[in-house]
């Protein structure tokens, strides 16, 4: 069984920058959380980054250039280091095992981590 544990969200002025981290266990050694997503409350989860089956790595155009991935595989544990937040960044932040696209839609599968709130606000 897949867990993930998502951490490292907390409160940050305009501009600032968080890192994100993702923790599984259950996933294959060298393996890591494909996913990013995030959530408002009373909105649909939506995608920030998906590392897509062929290893190809997409971002949601509202955080291109600020937001990456990066792992560290040895520790099957993914990153997204985001940088520039803006207040419109705040939310709820979930990894999720596996990710895909469908008609330009992110979807996560495979098994989620419980998220982590991050809010940007001055």
């Amino acid at each position: 069984e897949v867990q993930l544990q998502a951490s490292g969200g907390g409160l940050v002025q305009p501009g600032g920058s968080l890192r994100l981290s993702c923790a599984a266990s259950g996933l294959t050694t060298g393996d890591y959380a494909k996913g990013w997503f995030r959530q408002v409350p009373g909105k649909d989860r939506l995608g920030v980054s998906c590392i897509t089956e062929d290893g190809s790595i997409v971002y949601d155009d509202s955080v291109k250039g600020r937001f990456t991935v990066s792992s560290d595989n040895a520790k099957n544990t993914a990153f997204l280091q985001m940088n520039n937040l803006q207040p419109e960044d705040t939310a709820a932040y979930y990894c999720a095992a596996e990710c895909t696209i469908i008609a330009g839609v992110m979807l996560g599968f495979g098994g989620w981590g419980q998220g982590t709130l991050v809010t940007v606000s001055s």
